[in-house]
């Protein structure tokens, strides 16, 4: 095994693979600094190292600072960072990822432009979370009504499975302790799934506010995208770690949902989920497997000619453009 210090240089190959990432990382109390190419956090209890390379969110909680060489390194490995409230369910701000393609943002802004293909994607999105439905030919409010019932349904089924107590869904903004312990379970592991969705939409280069569900939100794509787990893995795990008692539901829900993340493969599904929303059936392409960043020019009839090269018409040979 290598150590950081002694790894080979990163390429743009490596940056965006975010299936392989470790979902997200939550620290509180710190302080965040570099050393090669690891993050360090150091509290009163000493520091640890984290390899900036397989951080897909990096969630920075109360009493987090920072460092500009913190967060150089995590923007050459395209993690995303965000600034959240105590017990990570509160998103304040985020850092930018690294992309290199517009691939698949020009595939959503194409789908989402027009209203007839974003109505067929909410219906797929639809499909994907409840596979036992055919939503053909349902309106926007149909699609809505349906997906309540189900998620209450869902409610009803988790707490008959685990005997948790269920007084409906509560959740008071800047308020995570006026909950019961399973809402808070629940909130928590929300939260946590924005975090993911939301590293994994950047790395892709695709846009978080054009949301084809959720609408007029910078996020609101990302919450499209985490909602298509949430009765698979959001809800089941929350009402899990309510059964096991009422103590740290906050800290208990984050380390099972990573875990449950981690086994389901949740990432490399969450990646091939999108494409498979964006781009037209057969087109496999991520626009993050070239190693090159690739600029064109757009031309007419949907041609797009070299960048860095002067166009002229009245010129045999084009002039390379230098800046």
């Amino acid at each position: 095994m290598t150590t950081v210090s002694q790894r080979t240089a990163l390429t743009p190959r490596h940056l965006t693979r975010a299936a392989e990432r470790v979902s997200f990382i939550y620290l509180e109390r710190c302080t965040v600094h570099r050393d090669a190419n690891a993050i360090t956090a150091q509290d009163a209890e000493g520091t640890t190292h984290i390899p900036s390379a397989t951080i897909g969110t990096l969630l920075l909680g109360p009493g987090t600072r920072i460092t500009h060489q913190a967060m150089s390194v995590l923007a050459e490995t395209g993690a995303a960072v965000c600034w959240v409230g105590e017990h990570g369910v509160r998103h304040y701000a985020a850092g930018r990822a690294l992309s290199r393609s517009s691939t698949l943002m020009e595939a959503q802004a194409r789908q989402w432009a027009n209203a007839r293909t974003r109505l067929a994607v909410a219906r797929t999105m639809y499909r994907m979370r409840f596979p036992d439905e055919d939503p053909a030919g349902l309106t926007r409010h149909e699609l809505l009504g349906r997906e309540g019932r189900r998620v209450k349904a869902c409610y009803r089924a988790e707490a008959a499975r685990t005997g948790v107590p269920w007084r409906g869904r509560q959740y008071v903004p800047g308020d995570f302790g006026s909950g019961d312990p399973v809402n808070q379970a629940i909130t928590a592991a929300a939260q946590c799934m924005y975090g993911t969705a939301h590293a994994v939409v950047a790395s892709l280069g695709c846009s978080p506010a054009l949301g084809f569900v959720h609408s007029g939100h910078e996020l609101s794509f990302v919450l499209d995208i985490a909602d298509l787990y949430k009765t698979e893995i959001g809800i089941p795990l929350a009402f899990d770690v309510a059964a096991q008692g009422a103590e740290d539901v906050g800290s208990r829900t984050r380390r099972a949902l990573r875990d449950r993340i981690h086994e389901t493969r949740l990432l490399d599904r969450c990646v091939d989920d999108i494409k498979r929303l964006l781009l037209p059936a057969g087109d496999d392409r991520s626009g993050t497997g070239d190693d090159r960043d690739v600029v064109t020019l757009q031309s007419d009839g949907g041609r797009e000619v070299p960048s860095g090269l002067n166009h002229d018409d009245g010129r045999d040979d084009y002039e390379r453009v230098s800046w």
